[in-house]
């Protein structure tokens, strides 16, 4: 393992790697049959997934995605939403309890508020209440200087649309256009993401007769034309594209506005009336959505701008509410096997672990970024950690003021986390060589930035 490392780091002080994207997965846990988060953790070092979505803030997950160099999109539960947006402080302590006890080890980089908050069944939602809780949020972030780390957004699903075709006019549903506005003018203005759950699957499933498969497989059929002269050869792009068009519509045109599909598959298995729910259509659709994440392209109404895709899901549910389809978007089965054959290969990536759930991969050069932090062990024990805290600190050299009392990573005042700031500055200073992130084995190299608010991590 040593000397993987060794000359992966060599290769990216080089620049001998080619930068390829990863791709995001949602991790749901309803289920009583799923493995534990840190074996789920680990596993997924050995692939190309690099972001994982959860939907509340399990703190068995946060805990096992420390320093694993995957970031994080945490989530409030829609039945919360109203408390956080009551007073700022009730959004403060969400944040103080849910989040930051695991940060920076754990790299949390966006909260997403609620899911499909605006279109649930659930008529006692308040919509003002979503907005409400979003700023709320934001306001706890900026009080610690972690606004620009830590991203607020929600997502949405197609439905808040009046209609996604032709993508060039489609506009939000009219009862949500102040609810939308506000919600647009938010991300503009803290540079968070427009998330929205796209699934091409419902469309063909409802109206098999008009939805072409290979269209909403994303293949390369006959291409659908737009009134502007846009051409669509798959209805996940157009879909993307409605989206866009309905923040034009608002009045957001000018902004920058990044669009995140926070949710996207097929399922593998189906009632009697799930039309194309089967393993070889799911293995298609998603083998093609992962190609088209890392593809780094855009959509016909702005082909150089590049979507960040989640893929639905990680496992199959056993527990989910709903039909079979529901319970049978995963990835992989709850023992880890493949639901179908599908590539997500990383070579360099993490890959020691035992990979008897069936994550382990072999395939193309990937590199999970150009630069690398070392840091403290999550479970490194508080004595050791001490000791490597003095070293560092005393004959070691580096210069420990940003984390005494005044400095700006001294919050959050826990051992590990100035540990870790104290081990990376000794581990830059000394040429970022292996040997250098060991500290008697409490110490490990993450690809992910550890900084936060106004504590910078040093970095090559």
């Amino acid at each position: 393992m040593a000397l993987i490392n060794l000359l992966l780091l060599l290769l990216l002080q080089f620049g001998l790697l080619e930068q390829v994207s990863g791709i995001g997965i949602n991790y749901g846990t309803i289920g009583n049959n799923l493995p534990t988060p840190k074996r789920v953790a680990q596993l997924l070092q050995s692939t190309l997934i690099d972001k994982v979505k959860i939907y509340d803030t399990n703190p068995e997950i946060l805990e096992a995605f420390s320093n694993t160099g995957i970031d994080l999109i945490v989530a409030v539960e829609n039945s919360h939403v109203a408390n956080i947006s009551s007073n700022p402080s009730a959004a403060d302590q969400w944040f103080a309890s849910r989040v930051l006890p695991f940060i920076p080890a754990t790299s949390i980089v966006a909260i997403a508020v609620g899911n499909e908050y605006l279109t649930t069944d659930d008529d006692k939602l308040d919509h003002n209440a979503l907005v409400q809780a979003m700023q709320n949020l934001h306001t706890a972030l900026l009080s610690r200087g972690l606004d620009r780390k830590i991203k607020i957004t929600t997502p949405h699903s197609m439905a808040v649309l009046a209609s996604s075709f032709p993508p060039s006019a489609s506009t939000f549903a009219t009862m949500l256009l102040p609810t939308m506005t506000a919600i647009v003018g938010f991300l503009a203005d803290t540079g968070a993401s427009f998330m929205v759950n796209a699934y091409p699957y419902f469309a063909y499933r409802d109206n098999p007769t008009t939805v072409s498969l290979e269209y909403a497989l994303l293949g390369n059929a006959t291409a659908v034309r737009d009134p502007k002269g846009n051409m669509y050869t798959n209805m996940l792009d157009a879909q993307i594209d409605a989206v866009r068009s309905a923040i034009d519509a608002l009045g957001f045109g000018n902004r920058s506005i990044k669009i995140t599909v926070s949710e996207s598959g097929w399922p593998s298995k189906g009632d009697a009336g799930d039309i194309g729910a089967t393993p070889e259509n799911a293995r298609t659709y998603n083998s093609r959505l992962i190609e088209r994440a890392q593809s780094n392209k855009g959509t016909p109404m702005k082909p150089k701008e590049s979507i960040e895709i989640f893929v639905f899901a990680l496992f199959n549910e056993n527990k989910k509410q709903g039909g079979t389809s529901e319970k049978n978007f995963g990835i992989f089965k709850s023992d880890g096997s493949k639901v179908y054959d599908i590539d997500l290969s990383c070579k360099f990536c993490s890959n020691s672990v035992d990979n008897k759930l069936g994550f382990g991969e072999k395939g193309s050069s990937v590199a999970r970024g150009p630069s690398v932090w070392c840091v403290a062990k999550p479970h490194a024990d508080d004595k050791v950690i001490q000791s490597v805290i003095d070293f560092c600190c005393g004959p070691g050299g580096v210069d420990c003021r940003e984390i005494d009392e005044n400095g700006d990573c001294f919050a959050p005042e826990k051992i590990h986390a100035h540990a870790s700031y104290a081990m990376n500055a000794y581990y830059q200073m000394h040429g970022r060589n292996y040997w250098n992130c060991d500290f008697k084995g409490t110490a490990l190299v993450t690809f992910s930035d550890p900084s936060y608010g106004k504590c910078q991590y040093a970095h090559q």
